[in-house]
């Protein structure tokens, strides 16, 4: 299960967690920053994977020991091939700033994409001044920044994309959670076959 992080909070997941305690599953959640985990954007978001007769926990020293050490920057993502520093993501409020470098994480991708407005008269933490060489990001740019890859097909008028790229989970965080549980499963594997080899060797 995906969701906001703020869903921690919420009794509904402590109901559902309950409930599958009950039915006999464990339980692993985790909190994750995108940026730690291949995706060039801070985003944070609510991971929960159950299995069914296995001790809760049992996931997460998988999901820390497999983040970055260090934040991914559309740098570190794109190189120089966007061909700006620096660039423009409509704040919720003014009392945001509205201006981001590639040398830093993108701020979470939302599901809508404005142009810089004529009355935007800077924040006192963006980096630089609001100019013209100052643009919002493309809807291609913010698929990749979502880590589609850039030839997936997204159907739908331009306000639905936006919506789409918005809502998804990055492809590349959701392959960190994948490979955290083939990891997990394969070590099981291996550990099963190890307990059984020892069994033979002793009652032979």
């Amino acid at each position: 299960m995906e969701n906001v992080d703020r869903i921690i909070k919420s009794k509904l997941l402590k109901d559902a967690i309950k409930i599958f305690k009950a039915a006999g599953y464990g339980i692993s959640y985790e909190i994750l920053d995108a940026s730690y985990c291949g995706v060039p954007q801070s985003r944070k978001r609510f991971f929960l994977v159950g299995r069914k007769n296995s001790n809760d926990n049992f996931l997460n020293p998988y999901f820390l020991k497999n983040q970055s050490k260090h934040p991914m920057t559309l740098h570190d993502y794109f190189g120089n091939s966007l061909g700006i520093e620096y660039y423009y993501r409509h704040p919720r409020s003014y009392a945001r700033r509205g201006i981001f470098s590639i040398y830093e994480p993108s701020p979470t991708i939302r599901g809508v994409n404005r142009p810089v407005p004529n009355g935007y008269l800077g924040h006192k933490g963006d980096p630089v001044s609001i100019s013209e060489n100052i643009r919002p990001l493309t809807t291609e740019e913010r698929s990749q920044i979502q880590t589609f890859p850039k030839k997936f097909v997204f159907n739908g008028n331009k306000t639905e994309i936006e919506q789409i790229i918005g809502n998804a989970v990055p492809v590349k965080l959701g392959e960190f959670v994948a490979n955290c549980i083939r990891e997990y499963i394969t070590d099981l594997d291996k550990n099963t076959k190890i307990a059984l080899g020892q069994l033979e060797l002793q009652y032979g």
